[in-house]
């Protein structure tokens, strides 16, 4: 998708963090941007921050019903959107046991059908309009390095696992829409500055409440880029119809020995099992 100057963007998560340097990148890449966040003072203040052309919604993705209506505000106020960007997500301990199960659904509500509820609310018009005009549009979804392989602990399973199944949900996407005119991108940061371990804030009452939690500590060494690096990654990739969006080129080797690992098995499997 090249021609973006004066096209319409909805940014998920949009009130801070990668949310907020995603809207910064399209904002000077010319487009309208609407940030939309569960928070509707932090969604205020960044289309504050961009200025004209910018605005703010409130949106919960968890809640079908809630982005189902954003998508028709959407179509009242912008005329539709060209782009958009599911980056809403929490993140929560899972620990072994059953306590955890809380973090369990709400994690899967927001980070997973958080992304299919948008998706069937937004991309069904954006078809139609890119029928209509002949025009482009993308999709941009945000999953993590957590998604392309796990290993990190049973403490961030659920996190793993709604990552993993958001990378799934795009190339599957992809595949459906390829020759529509809209080209669909994940997302896969390593660590980022943000504020993602403070997600229990908005941990609802259905899922316990807020809570506060404590990254492990084997996860302190890793390095953290700016959100505003991994908001220009994500505008090349809309530019190039990007699959993949990556932002740590370090994790490489990372990704290489899960692999590996893979691939060993494959060798393995032509073998009787009984030998």
């Amino acid at each position: 998708m090249q021609d973006l100057e004066g096209r319409v963007a909805l940014v998920t998560g949009g009130g801070s963090g990668i949310g907020r340097g995603i809207a910064i990148a399209l904002a000077g890449a010319g487009m309208r941007v609407v940030i939309a966040d569960i928070e509707a003072g932090a969604a205020d203040a960044v289309a504050a921050e961009l200025g004209a052309g910018a605005s703010a919604e409130t949106v919960d993705v968890s809640d079908p019903a809630s982005a189902e209506a954003l998508a028709e505000r959407c179509d009242e106020r912008y005329g539709g959107v060209d782009v958009l960007c599911n980056n809403a997500g929490v993140l929560g301990l899972t620990s072994l046991g059953p306590e955890s199960l809380d973090n369990w659904r709400w994690i899967i509500d927001v980070n997973l059908l958080g992304v299919a509820y948008m998706i069937n609310a937004f991309v069904p018009r954006m078809l139609a309009r890119v029928g209509e005009s002949g025009g482009e549009a993308h999709i941009v979804n945000t999953a993590s390095m957590a998604g392309l392989r796990a290993g990190d602990g049973w403490d961030l399973s659920a996190y793993g696992a709604s990552k993993f199944a958001v990378v799934s949900m795009s190339r599957n996407l992809r595949g459906q829409l390829a020759g529509s005119g809209i080209g669909v991108s994940v997302l896969c940061p390593g660590g980022v500055d943000t504020r993602i371990w403070e997600a229990g804030r908005n941990r609802p009452d259905a899922h316990g409440g807020p809570e506060d939690i404590e990254p492990p500590e084997r996860l302190l060494a890793h390095r953290e880029i700016d959100p505003l690096v991994v908001g220009r990654h994500v505008l090349r990739g809309i530019l190039e119809d990007e699959l993949y969006v990556i932002t740590h080129t370090e994790r490489r080797e990372y990704i290489a020995a899960h692999t590996q690992e893979l691939l060993g098995a494959f060798d393995r499997s032509d073998r009787d099992p009984l030998d």
